[in-house]
């Protein structure tokens, strides 16, 4: 236990407490601003098992507040999840990380989320975060809530016991989609960013060493750029539809695809309505036949993604169907160009 002795004798841990977090596994969904930062606190801190989950790819925009990824990165557009275990692999090569290309769904969540014992939100889309908390409520498994938007942010313990409020207990799916603000639009400093990912962090630590003498009720809110800092408190909610009547209507949600704008980019996702398996080789072969072979065109296939560019558009398009397409005008375009080349 050497390299974790500066964390050992701190009287909130112990070596009691680092064995726990060796012996722990977190997932981290999204490795955005948030994301980043908290899986590289939770490697250095010794987390034994850390599952990193994301769908999307590391662009120029991203190196403001993405602190684990570099310009090499954006250039050849490096998936997150994969950038994020390169990079931490050279940090802390004693313990498990496991990196996971997928968007998480109400298909794929049991299966990425199995054996974990603590969740952290990285997300920046409400429908994820409402899935993510119906799941973990129906399985009691501890997830902690985590946004920032502007000079603004705020994170939120939400514990399975029963005593404790959910999500949907103080945001139901209307408000958490009524601002239609996004980082693109109202713009994020870095500093707010990885403020609030320490702090997610360090209730991770707590939660998971079971110092729940410590752990934080209500939510935590702070805006660095006004200097104000306060803890809500929030009570549960007599009438949740999820955790007092436990109906899960996000992980029910069935489908046509899936349109998703992402966040800070002129970029496209389209999901399948339910993921397959496909072979990328095979497609980027198709690929190559079907379309002109021009200068313009241009095909790249790597073990998680296939790279296509047809001189307008570029396509990401990922072993599960997804495809994130650049440069469509619209939704009905961008289903319109992943209907001509992904064809699922």
């Amino acid at each position: 236990m050497e390299r974790y002795l500066r964390q050992i004798v701190f009287s909130g841990l112990g070596r009691i407490g680092q064995q726990k977090l060796l012996e722990s596994t977190v997932a981290i969904v999204g490795l955005g601003a948030l994301g980043s930062v908290a899986a590289n606190l939770l490697c250095r801190a010794g987390v034994g098992h850390i599952r990193l989950i994301d769908r999307d790819y590391v662009e120029k925009t991203n190196l403001q507040r993405q602190i684990l990824y570099n310009e090499n990165d954006a250039e050849q557009h490096c998936l997150k999840a994969v950038a994020a275990f390169n990079h931490l692999s050279k940090i802390n090569s004693e313990i498990v990380l496991e990196p996971v290309v997928a968007e998480l769904n109400a298909v794929n969540i049991e299966q990425i989320f199995e054996n974990v014992n603590l969740v952290l939100d990285g997300l920046d889309n409400w429908e994820t975060r409402f899935l993510m908390n119906e799941f973990c409520r129906q399985v009691g498994i501890p997830w902690i809530y985590c946004a920032a938007l502007g000079s603004e942010a705020m994170s939120m313990n939400l514990l399975p016991d029963e005593k404790y409020p959910c999500l949907r207990c103080f945001l139901s799916p209307e408000s958490g989609s009524a601002a239609g603000q996004s980082c693109a639009t109202v713009g994020i400093l870095n500093m707010a960013t990885g403020m609030i990912a320490a702090v997610q962090v360090a209730e991770a630590v707590k939660i998971l060493t079971e110092s729940t003498a410590e752990i934080r009720n209500g939510l935590f809110v702070a805006d660095l750029w006004n200097n104000r800092f306060k803890t809500i408190p929030i009570e549960k909610d007599s009438d949740c539809p999820v955790c007092v009547h436990r109906r899960y209507e996000f992980l029910r949600r069935s489908g046509g695809f899936r349109v998703t704008r992402i966040c800070g980019s002129n970029s496209i996702q389209i999901s399948p309505p339910n993921p397959v398996q496909i072979s990328l080789e095979t497609m980027a072969k198709q690929l190559a036949k079907n379309t002109d072979t021009n200068n313009q065109t241009k095909i790249e296939v790597s073990p998680f993604m296939l790279n296509f560019d047809n001189g307008r558009n570029r396509f990401q398009i990922f072993q599960d169907g997804r495809a994130i397409i650049e440069n469509a005008g619209d939704e009905m375009e961008a289903l319109s160009l992943y209907s001509e080349y992904v064809g699922l």
